[in-house]
C-alpha cells in the first residue's frame, strides 16, 4: 500500500531530473560532462599542488580569497578558488560532490550555465564575507575581524548553490527544500563558521537567482497571451 505511494512521490520528485540525467549519460556518457570531468581534475590538482612544500604559496597565491583582499583580486582569484579545495576537509568529499552535483548541473543546464550559477554561489558567500568582516562582530549579519584572514568556501558554496537551482529548475521542491534547511542547520548548530555563512548566503543568492527567473517567466508568458488576444484577428 505504501509502496506505490513512494514510488509515486519520488518519480513526482526526481522523475525528470533523472530522466535527462539518464538520457544524457546514455547518449553521450562522459562526453555529456566535460566540465565536470576537467573541474574534478583541477581540484585533485590544486589540492596535490598545495599540500606540497613548492605549491602551496602558488595556490595561495593565485587562488586564495580572503575578505581583507582588495575587491579587484578578489575577483580575479575567484576564477580559480571555485577549485581549491579546504586543506581541513578531505579532498575526496568535495571530489564527489563536484562530481555529482556538477555532473547532474551539466548535463540538466548546460555547460555555461552550470558554471555561471557556480561563480555566482561563489561570488555570493564571497561578497557577504566583504560586507560581514566591515559590519563588525556586532551587527546580526556582521564577522570578528579574524574572519577576513580565513580561506573562502573553495568549491562547496558552488556545489549547494548548483543543487538549489537544479532542484528549482526541475520542480523538485523538497529536494531544494532539504538542502536549504541543511544549510540553516549547518549555522545555527552545527559550525556557525564563515564557511557555513558563506553557504547559506550562496544559497539565498541562488533563491534570488530563481525567483527574478520566475518572475521574468511569468510576465513574458502574460505579455505573450495580451499579445494574442490584442492582435489583428482579436476582434
Amino acid at each position: 500500500m505504501h509502496r506505490p505511494v513512494l514510488r509515486r512521490a519520488v518519480r513526482t520528485e526526481w522523475g525528470p531530473l533523472l530522466r535527462t540525467v539518464r538520457n544524457g549519460l546514455g547518449e553521450r556518457g562522459l562526453r555529456a560532462i566535460p566540465i565536470t570531468i576537467a573541474s574534478v581534475c583541477l581540484t585533485l590538482l590544486l589540492q596535490i599542488a598545495q599540500n606540497q612544500s613548492w605549491g602551496y604559496g602558488l595556490v595561495q597565491e593565485l587562488g586564495s580569497v580572503h575578505a581583507h583582499d582588495p575587491l579587484w583580486l578578489t575577483l580575479l582569484r575567484t576564477l580559480l578558488s571555485l577549485f581549491v579545495p579546504a586543506l581541513d576537509l578531505p579532498v575526496w568529499g568535495a571530489l564527489a560532490q563536484i562530481l555529482v552535483v556538477f555532473g547532474i548541473c551539466e548535463i540538466c543546464l548546460g555547460g555555461p550555465r552550470t558554471l555561471a550559477i557556480a561563480y555566482a554561489a561563489t561570488l555570493a558567500g564571497t561578497m557577504y564575507a566583504h560586507l560581514g568582516v566591515r559590519l563588525g562582530p556586532d551587527g546580526p549579519l556582521g564577522l570578528p575581524t579574524s574572519a577576513a584572514y580565513l580561506n573562502d568556501s573553495g568549491p562547496s558554496a558552488a556545489v549547494v548553490g548548483l543543487a538549489v537551482f537544479v532542484c528549482w529548475r526541475y520542480r523538485a521542491r523538497l529536494t531544494c527544500g532539504l538542502v536549504v534547511a541543511a544549510m540553516v542547520v549547518e549555522v545555527l548548530f552545527i559550525k556557525c563558521n564563515l564557511a557555513g555563512k558563506e553557504h547559506v548566503v550562496a544559497v539565498l543568492g541562488v533563491l534570488a537567482l530563481c525567483g527574478l527567473m520566475e518572475h521574468l517567466q511569468h510576465r513574458n508568458s502574460v505579455s505573450g497571451r495580451s499579445a494574442r488576444f490584442s492582435g489583428p484577428g482579436s476582434a
